[in-house]
């Protein structure tokens, strides 16, 4: 028995140092806690999906997937077989007049759009993990790293799992952030890595900002999930339109298929760009991660000009062949006349320029 106590006594110690550790962040505290309880998307304790969102789709059983995922033979082309190739633009050198779209890796990119820079979910440390030993990056596709950020007017952050926001990334480029945009109760986590109060603009579904030269981005539903720690839910996950003076971009966030996609649409639509996360999925958890198809028909609902797949390409987080989101999303997309734009990691994407065509890298 005294040994027992022991043991449970040292694991539970073990657990509170791992947990402590700056890299999971902060639990939403006082005024910030007080303005989720007041949230509508906030019940039981958590944040909620519009719809009924379970972890796991119907004939699915965590002990199934848990076993699938650590012990099943892997596909061959889960991971690459060489470097992924890819394009080092530097993003400090870019002239302000350019308006382009850099796609980093996995969910994030730079745009630049009239002059306004905004950096999505940068992941820029070689693991989308807590523990530098999980997750890693593929070769070649851990291309861009914090040194390479230039100064930005807006970071913005869809969620706040760890292959979105990455706290090496987060602490590293600090010093060269102006505003970050996050949804509510994110900021706790950045107030701990020591981003000062007036530098947050943290909103809800819903929310507008008015943001620098006549820019407004908005908080739209996503069908997602949060948590760095073992309570989920605990922060809100969100999509966002970004609309500036000439044009309308749709930023997807992790997302399952839900209705949200159409309201969207009919509410903010159409979009010059889409950037929509495909990859990393499973039939296991198509409620939070969309299936290639389902990317297609979101796109669609929004109604979508030009299509930006990001979420793959740097990181094994499902058991699919590290290329069959690209494969998938673009095959799919010519069935339904859809314009997909896949630039290699690095590549410039000009956001001015409506017949742009990029090769088919992952092949």
């Amino acid at each position: 028995m005294i040994y027992f106590i022991i043991l449970v006594a040292v694991i539970a110690i073990t657990t509170y140092l791992v947990m402590s550790q700056q890299v999971f962040g902060a639990e939403p505290k006082g005024k910030r806690l007080e303005r989720m309880l007041k949230s509508e998307h906030y019940k039981n304790k958590q944040f909620q999906n519009l719809s009924y969102t379970p972890s796991l789709a119907e004939g699915y059983t965590m002990p199934k997937v848990m076993f699938d995922f650590f012990f099943k033979k892997k596909d061959p082309f889960l991971k690459p077989h060489h470097s992924v190739p890819a394009i080092h633009t530097n993003l400090k050198n870019l002239p302000k007049n350019e308006d382009v779209f850099i796609w980093m890796g996995h969910s994030s990119y730079y745009i630049q759009i009239d002059g306004v820079s905004f950096l999505i979910d940068p992941v820029l440390s070689n693991y989308g993990s807590p523990f530098k030993f999980f997750n890693k990056a593929f070769p070649g596709a851990d291309l861009f790293k914090p040194q390479d950020v230039p100064n930005i007017d807006y970071l913005v952050i869809t969620h706040d799992h760890y292959d979105h926001l990455d706290y090496p990334t987060i602490k590293a480029i600090q010093s060269k952030v102006d505003k970050v945009i996050m949804p509510l109760g994110v900021g706790a986590h950045f107030e701990r890595w020591g981003y000062s109060e007036d530098q947050l603009l943290e909103e809800e579904w819903g929310a507008s900002l008015n943001l620098k030269n006549n820019f407004k981005i908005t908080f739209t539903p996503a069908r997602h999930f949060s948590g760095r720690k073992l309570h989920r839910n605990n922060t809100l996950w969100t999509s966002y339109v970004l609309e500036t003076p000439n044009k309308k971009l749709f930023l997807g966030g992790d997302s399952g298929y839900d209705t949200h996609f159409k309201m969207i649409g009919e509410k903010y639509g159409p979009f010059d760009y889409a950037i929509m996360e495909n990859g990393q999925y499973n039939p296991a958890w198509k409620y939070i991660h969309a299936l290639p198809e389902d990317v297609i028909q979101a796109s669609i609902d929004i109604h979508a000009k030009n299509i930006i797949p990001v979420h793959s390409g740097k990181f094994a987080l499902a058991l699919h062949p590290w290329n069959e989101p690209l494969q998938k999303v673009t095959t799919l997309g010519k069935e339904k006349n859809l314009h997909i734009l896949t630039p290699k990691i690095g590549e410039k994407l000009d956001l001015n320029k409506t017949d742009q065509h990029f090769q088919n890298w992952w092949e």
